[in-house]
């Protein structure tokens, strides 16, 4: 069988850097306790990877406190944190239509059973929305705009900096989602005027899954949807209200916050710009060749100026998940067919009568013999597909 070519790095990275899977080995066979909560020697030294982790993440895009570096398990659990957490009934948010289920279901609850109003800001044909669509949807009680800062269907970058400078303007709270972004694209909290930051470990940052977290900037308070252990002050009977204790419960995936260390680590080794460099040269390079196949459909991959390295497509009369049945049995190429879980980006793009679309995501260790195969099989395939036709 030919070699295995991984393009679905926009689900999980994979593989990691085996510095990661070296490290996550050693920890956990050295420090494999419960991080913190005691002080012997070895619980001392776990709880200070999982502060050094803290500390290291928050420099990553200029926040000002590690402890409002508060772990999660995933994107989805810190954004359920946020939206739960700073939303109540006849409060208003606005959000987009290129949003992961992670912000469009909880923002969906809080609307029918909650009486949250919600606007979605729509994308145009290039995959952008515009800031001044936000500006004019505010109101009195609109709490929070909640975007989602790279699409993890589309690869747009989203201008989070020109609407997180409209919300600073009009005192309301901004949140991005960062899973595909961030260990993919400089991040500046200041500069991009955010106050909430939710991110994953496995994606960009190359880490295990099972870890995310959130950052809050200081001045901004979540109200608790949780309660549980902390390790401290244990006598009292409320959640703790501090950071990052305050969202944060029970004992934490120590093994993935040392996971994703280790892979911030190699990221900031081998130079976020060098890296990202090589993975959009790779997404050009596969981009230019798809566009010469006839019967290949892109999705606003015209011009890749404020990409990622994600590229959506479909081969003409073919339903996404055969497309991809036969990437994956024929020619051993992995991606992602389907809606993405991003139902609304495919509703603009009037892909979900096709169930969706074909994404290749590409990583760190592609390399363009892996888009070479890739190109080669696609054009087959349309070939294949237009001689039945």
């Amino acid at each position: 069988m030919s070699e295995f070519i991984y393009l679905d790095n926009g689900a999980t990275s994979y593989p990691k850097p085996q510095e990661v899977y070296t490290y996550m080995d050693s920890f956990y066979r050295r420090l494999g306790v419960n991080p913190g909560r005691s002080g012997y020697d070895i619980c001392m030294e776990a709880g200070e990877v999982v502060e050094d982790t803290r500390q290291a993440l928050t420099e990553f895009f200029n926040g000002t406190d590690p402890n409002r570096l508060c772990f999660s398990y995933n994107s989805t659990d810190a954004l359920n944190l946020i939206i739960f957490g700073m939303l109540k009934k006849g409060d208003h948010a606005i959000s987009t239509t290129i949003e992961h289920n992670s912000v469009l279901r909880p923002l969906y609850h809080l609307w029918k059973y909650n009486g949250v109003e919600v606007d979605h800001i729509p994308f145009n044909s290039q995959g952008f929305v515009d800031p001044d669509d936000f500006k004019a949807k505010f109101k009195s009680n609109t709490k929070l705009v909640i975007v989602n800062h790279a699409s993890n269907v589309i690869g747009t970058i989203q201008p989070v900096g020109e609407i997180g400078k409209l919300c600073q303007e009009n005192g309301i709270p901004i949140a991005v989602d960062a899973s595909q972004s961030l260990g993919k694209i400089p991040m500046d909290m200041d500069a991009l005027n955010l106050d909430v930051i939710a991110f994953t470990g496995h994606k960009s940052l190359l880490g295990p899954t099972g870890i995310g977290g959130l950052y809050v900037r200081e001045g901004l308070e979540i109200r608790h949807t949780r309660a549980g252990g902390t390790g401290v002050r244990s006598a009292v009977q409320t959640h703790l209200d501090e950071y990052p204790f305050r969202l944060e419960y029970g004992t934490p995936n120590t093994l993935g916050i040392a996971g994703l260390k280790a892979g911030l680590e190699w990221i900031k080794a081998k130079g976020l710009d060098a890296l990202f460099r090589h993975e959009m040269e790779l997404t050009t390079m596969l981009r230019d060749g798809l566009q010469k196949i006839q019967g290949v459909t892109l999705y606003c991959q015209d011009d890749l100026t404020d990409h990622i390295s994600v590229l959506l497509f479909n081969v003409d009369g073919m339903e996404a998940l055969n497309t991809g049945t036969l990437l994956d049995v024929d020619y051993n190429i992995a991606c992602r067919t389907g809606l993405h879980c991003a139902p609304r980006v495919h509703d603009h793009l009037g892909t979900t009568q096709l169930h969706g679309a074909v994404r290749f995501g590409i990583g760190p260790f592609n390399t363009e013999a892996h888009i070479r195969t890739a190109i080669d099989a696609v054009s087959e395939i349309a070939e294949m597909q237009s001689k039945r036709g």
